[in-house]
């Protein structure tokens, strides 16, 4: 099998495996959306069948417990699917390399 094939379909193999990721992304954000709508509508009936008025069920910390927590977990999930990481960017990960390879160099020159 020729070099370009190979490089063609190793590159297609990771377009879809993003692809997938991406998918798999908004679906987690759609059933966030769905899922958190019908929680805090709940919660709020709730709350007012109980006697309290909209406002006290509305702003009340349990109505929110959910979408906040879970929306932590979807914002690192979309973090992850779109490759932002402010901490360990390509930077980073450079000044690392040429950390450990100034390392290294002084290491050799011990031994020359």
């Amino acid at each position: 099998m020729e070099k370009s094939s190979l490089d063609r379909r190793s590159k297609q193999a990771r377009a879809k495996k993003k692809i997938e990721r991406l998918k798999g992304f908004y679906i987690h954000l759609a059933v966030f959306i769905i899922v958190n709508i019908m929680v805090i509508s709940g919660s709020v009936v709730g709350h007012m069948n109980n006697g309290g008025s909209f406002a006290e069920a509305f702003f009340n910390f349990g109505t929110f417990s959910t979408f906040i927590f879970w929306g932590i977990g979807v914002l690192f999930h979309g973090t992850k699917v779109f490759s932002y990481n402010p901490f360990f960017g390509k930077a980073w990960e450079e000044r690392q390399i040429q950390k450990y390879m100034d390392s290294d160099r002084e290491n050799m020159k011990k031994f020359m």
